[in-house]
């Protein structure tokens, strides 16, 4: 961890609801004036597009069908623990971008599914977040979390976060169900032995629950909305946590635990910026004290 050089680290699976929470993030940036050096988790998987199929079809045929983004052979898990440290101890370290489609691949001249160049992070900036799959991992080889400053997990239930990449999939990146459901079958054992475990070491949970029957997600025609949810959030060290400040602002909630409030699914945006602001400004006021010494 570092002071001089903050690491925010949102970790989640895919179609988890990361992408929302970075927006917020994004918002209070601009707002407060922070320049972030920002880091998307894909831009650390392994293979490209079509390597990733290749590897897959080589795994299958070793009567391996669970080969998947969501575990450490599919990803640099060391190359992002690098990462993490280097820029907590120098402001620096090397990055790259996943181009998931044509107006992402275009400027820079390559097809989708592939990987920019890797590159050196511009000095200057106030601090590295992260988002994606494995910002709080430990495995035998690498701890990725113990290198973050303050880590964030999106977890919504599993069948509403089954729904929400259902739709993305099936609507954004055109896969079939079938294809969308082998997907989440193959990930599954991953998903236990690495995404899951990572919320255990998160400062602040949000997870999304619906109010809504979300018995068949594969059936659901729409996603439920954010007015037919409640949204958990949980706190791993509640101490130095105004409960009845954010009890006082974000009408109609309640504590659940003593170091959980529930809110009304419609007010989680405000919930990350009565939350996040002033962890985000703790850390810029700790770093100029650090620089001076």
């Amino acid at each position: 961890m570092s002071v001089k050089h903050p690491v925010v680290a949102i970790t989640g699976s895919s179609g988890a609801g990361t992408t929302s929470v970075t927006k917020t993030f994004q918002e209070i940036f601009r707002r407060e004036g922070i320049k972030p050096a920002l880091v998307e988790g894909d831009s650390f998987h392994r293979y490209n597009r079509e390597e990733m199929k290749l590897a897959m079809a080589d795994h299958e045929k070793e009567h391996n069908n669970h080969f998947s983004h969501f575990g450490p052979e599919a990803n640099l898990l060391k190359e992002l623990e690098t990462l993490f440290k280097e820029y907590g101890q120098t402001g620096v370290g090397t990055v790259r971008k996943y181009l998931h489609n044509e107006d992402e691949a275009k400027p820079y001249g390559l097809p989708p599914g592939t990987f920019t160049p890797w590159e050196d992070i511009n000095p200057g900036t106030d601090l590295l977040f992260y988002e994606g799959l494995h910002g709080a991992v430990v495995t035998e080889n690498v701890n990725i979390a113990k290198y973050a400053d303050l880590l964030v997990g999106v977890v919504p239930i599993m069948n509403l976060e089954w729904i929400q990449k259902v739709h993305r999939d099936k609507h954004s990146r055109g896969y079939s169900d079938e294809a969308i459901i082998d997907t989440i079958l193959r990930r599954m054992p991953d998903y236990v032995n690495y995404i899951t475990p990572q919320f255990s070491r998160t400062y602040i949970n949000f997870q999304r629950v619906p109010t809504v029957d979300t018995s068949n997600p594969f059936t659901a025609r729409t996603i439920p909305t954010a007015d037919e949810s409640f949204v958990i959030i949980r706190f791993s060290d509640p101490k130095g946590i105004d409960f009845p400040y954010l009890l006082s602002m974000l009408h109609d909630s309640f504590m659940s635990r003593a170091n959980s409030i529930v809110v009304p699914g419609g007010k989680m945006e405000l919930a990350m910026q009565l939350i996040f602001t002033p962890l985000i400004l703790r850390l810029m006021d700790k770093r100029p004290r650090r620089a001076q010494q």
